[in-house]
């Protein structure tokens, strides 16, 4: 995990000093339309007056964010031995204190991060890219918590490898959407993209497994994928729906981001509930 703190640790150095803040939101918009766009409150902390962007949202994200770091410390408490729940453990730590930051950028402060002090705001904030690279390196932890309860010897190995060459290919590729800067590649489209190997090596594994031992931990795994999976897709019909908009416009916001943040926390507790009992190191012969 050095390797990681590291690479997180450029991350933050070099993306904080790049061309993020070159990048325009799209469409352009000022401070006054960023407010006009969405609800917003103004909250008073000490002398100064912060405006408090989609606050529904920000509160949603946030529970997810709490949840998601107490599952994963409840996941150090439960490991018995077996690395297996650690990596689920450090899998959702990272995932949790992504979603912190994302609810910081994306929602919450989003006005003060991206237009105070411009005439057009910007697109991404720094906090954002390091939301990518905690949410990629979420889902590889989770690979490697796979190989520890589904596979041992050679293939053990080859997706523990696979796992940290996703992430260093990641945080590569950031870095360089960060630094150029290329927004496609430090968007929310090529983080799922990047996701979509793993999670096929997901229900391939368990998939499998359950067909020939009928194991109740790879059918509570699969149901873990399928949900996420269901969730992804909601997220994204929902949000070429329109149906953001034609709420809003009734004076109601709930968007695809809270689809997908509720989502998340039924899956969050899921994993914690249910998963959490039943993963386990694979000691035997199998793939």
């Amino acid at each position: 995990m050095m390797r990681f703190v590291l690479l997180l640790l450029v991350v933050l150095t070099l993306s904080g000093c790049s061309s993020l803040a070159e990048i325009p939101s799209s469409p352009p918009q000022t401070a006054e339309t960023w407010l006009e766009m969405q609800p917003y409150a103004e909250i008073q902390i000490a002398s100064e007056s912060v405006v408090l962007v989609q606050p529904s949202t920000t509160a949603i994200v946030y529970l997810l964010g709490v949840i998601t770091i107490l599952a994963g410390l409840y996941f150090f408490k439960i490991q018995d031995g077996h690395k297996s729940r650690v990596w689920w453990g450090i899998a959702l730590l990272l995932w949790g204190v992504g979603a912190l930051f994302a609810g910081s950028s994306y929602e919450a402060f989003s006005y003060q991060l991206k237009c105070v002090g411009r005439e057009i705001c910007t697109w991404t904030h720094w906090m954002e890219v390091v939301y990518l690279v905690l949410s990629l390196g979420s889902v590889d932890a989770m690979l490697i918590a796979e190989a520890y309860a589904c596979t041992v010897g050679k293939w053990r190995q080859r997706l523990i490898r696979i796992a940290w060459g996703s992430f260093g290919l990641y945080v590569l590729l950031v870095l360089v959407g960060s630094l150029v800067p290329v927004k496609f590649l430090i968007s929310f489209e090529l983080l799922i993209l990047m996701s979509v190997p793993n999670v096929i090596i997901f229900l391939y594994l368990n998939g499998r497994r359950y067909r020939q031992s009928r194991e109740r931990m790879d059918l509570h795994l699969l149901v873990t994928w399928g949900w996420l999976i269901v969730t992804i897709a909601a997220y994204f019909l929902f949000y070429i729906s329109d149906a953001a908009e034609t709420l809003w416009a009734r004076g109601v916001w709930f968007t695809e981001n809270d689809v997908l943040h509720i989502g998340l926390i039924i899956w969050m507790v899921y994993i914690a509930l249910v998963v959490g009992q039943h993963v386990k190191d694979e000691t035997g012969k199998k793939v």
